[in-house]
């Protein structure tokens, strides 16, 4: 029993990682109705300028701040005088535009720092509880609590708030938003300021477990994607709920199902959302899209 709720919590903990990432995702996608490809990247760059403004000597938590202010600001510049040139053509286009940013940023961030791997402090004490003979790491307790945090303000943020409000508008009829007093181009910018801020919280939360290198969140983006399928893009709690769920069923499949291993357990996620968009295209919190013609 101890094996089985050790092995709950490690998901849990993994799956936190997935879920930052995701939540970052779903904002973008929330405000521009675009998947953005590169959030992992930008997410690695503000935990680099976390890591460089720690280096000299600004305390840890004032230079995640001001590297969480920073990736707003890019977030912003990158959506107004980058991405806002393909948001209204052929969606394909963005796409492959978020795509060339990731490995553009990838490559800034290996020129810069090389793919040396950097040890990044951590916000939270290294010390473990113990609890049902499962041994929790305090970081990880730390990082969960965080991510719910994140979840519930984002949900608050689009179901109970105007710009929420307006974000969701700009995303889902752009022209029928600014008739109606909505400034899409400011809402786009924040949207996509916000969705670096979340990256950014992700970059830092993970940077200690995984150490820095400029491929630090690639196959995290993977997960995170997979749990933006899973959960439903239109659902923060969705998400954040398949992301657990992915890092739960992988850590117990590797060890209770004797072909999968830790070899193929990449591949339960995947499994997973075979399931669920031939029951459930929406995804599982998702909400099924109305057309009216």
């Amino acid at each position: 029993m101890g094996t089985f709720i050790q092995l709950v919590i490690d998901g849990l903990s993994t799956g936190s990682i997935y879920a930052a990432l995701a939540l970052a995702i779903v904002l973008v996608n929330q405000a521009t109705g675009l998947i953005n490809f590169a959030q992992g990247g930008m997410a690695v760059l503000s935990a680099y300028v976390a890591w460089a403004l720690n280096g000299l000597g600004i305390p840890l938590l004032l230079a995640i701040l001001a590297a969480v202010v920073i990736s707003f600001f890019l977030g912003a510049v990158i959506e107004r005088y980058l991405i806002r040139r393909f948001e209204r053509g052929d969606p394909d286009t963005a796409v492959v535009v978020t795509i060339g940013l990731l490995t553009l940023i990838t490559g800034f961030c290996a020129w810069i720092w090389t793919y040396n791997n950097r040890l990044f402090p951590s916000l939270f004490p290294l010390e473990t509880i113990q609890i049902a003979g499962a041994v929790i790491s305090v970081r990880s307790l730390g990082t969960f609590i965080v991510i719910v945090a994140c979840m519930l303000l984002l949900q608050a943020l689009f179901l109970g708030t105007k710009l929420g409000l307006a974000l969701r508008a700009v995303a889902i009829n752009p022209a029928s938003a600014a008739f109606s007093g909505v400034n899409v181009g400011r809402n786009l910018m924040i949207g996509w300021g916000l969705a670096a801020v979340l990256g950014a919280v992700a970059g830092v939360l993970v940077a200690p477990q995984l150490t820095l290198t400029p491929g630090m969140m690639d196959s995290a983006l993977v997960y995170a994607l997979a749990a933006c399928i899973l959960g439903g893009l239109s659902s923060p709690i969705g998400v954040v709920v398949a992301a657990w769920l992915i890092g739960v069923l992988e850590n117990l499949a590797a060890v209770y199902v004797p072909f999968i291993g830790h070899d193929l357990k990449i591949a339960v996620p995947f499994i997973l959302i075979f399931v669920v968009l031939f029951l459930r295209p929406q995804g599982l919190f998702g909400r099924k899209a109305v057309v009216r013609v």
